[in-house]
């Protein structure tokens, strides 16, 4: 009887479930069985959680103690830890902070090495040309002036008037003898020059970040001192600079 059960299964229609109508096809894709299966288990064991909660809240006893009760709490809804304590003693605690003020300070100097080495090579030419400068010149009369050549006044070429430094005069032209440098070349030292430029204001900008730093640690280890009276806060800390307080003379014996 079994196997007449296996046979007549075999030869039945595949039961397949219909798709969503296109007259409710704004409300998304109809939930199949299996889906609606996986979402009845999910809102069941949630059930059997909060009536496993429930169970417990009533159960408790209000009486109890634990110590996380006084080693948690809830910031804005969310539970957390409290930190603890450092048991390190003052003496260690000041040593650890004078080891990041040195830290800071050697990675300071080491900016400040390389921000004169590269000064060193790239000589801030370009610089100079970009500050705002006048040159006056005197001339005897309205003719003069109507007359005036830059470029023959200076004795350079017309192409080396924007340039404050490195131009040369059309007579010391004339003797040069420049090797010929194609496009690709020049090209290429223009970007070379241009990346050390940008590693060079990187560099400043770390090591003003790293001065900061260092000024601020300074300041924190200032105010633990115990044995001076507490200072006055004249200028609250900023992210360009650091807090400046000002301490009561006290005349040393």
């Amino acid at each position: 009887m079994s196997s007449w059960k296996k046979a007549a299964k075999s030869s039945q229609k595949t039961h397949r479930e219909r798709h969503q109508p296109e007259s409710r096809q704004h409300l998304g894709i109809l939930e199949k069985k299996k889906d609606y299966i996986a979402r009845a288990k999910d809102y069941q064991g949630k059930q059997k959680t909060l009536k496993l909660l429930r169970k417990r809240a009533l159960n408790k006893n209000p009486d109890e103690f634990y110590f996380h009760m006084i080693n948690s709490k809830i910031e804005d809804g969310v539970h957390k830890e409290k930190r603890k304590d450092d048991t390190s003693t003052p003496d260690q605690i000041q040593l650890m902070e004078t080891q990041d003020i040195r830290y800071v300070a050697y990675k300071r100097n080491i900016e400040a090495k390389k921000i004169d080495k590269i000064q060193s090579q790239l000589h801030m030419i370009d610089a100079v040309n970009e500050v705002p400068n006048d040159h006056i010149f005197f001339l005897d009369g309205k003719e003069e002036m109507k007359n005036f050549d830059l470029a023959e006044r200076l004795d350079t070429h017309p192409a080396l008037l924007s340039r404050r430094t490195n131009r040369p005069k059309l007579s010391r032209l004339k003797d040069m003898k420049l090797p010929e440098i194609d496009e690709k070349t020049l090209n290429k030292i223009e970007q070379q020059k241009h990346m050390s430029y940008k590693e060079l204001e990187k560099r400043i900008n770390r090591e003003r970040e790293l001065t900061i730093v260092q000024e601020k640690l300074e300041m924190q280890r200032a105010l633990k001192d115990r044995k001076v009276t507490k200072p006055k806060l004249i200028r609250k800390g900023t992210k360009t600079s650091a807090p400046v307080y000002k301490w009561k003379y006290e005349r040393k014996r």
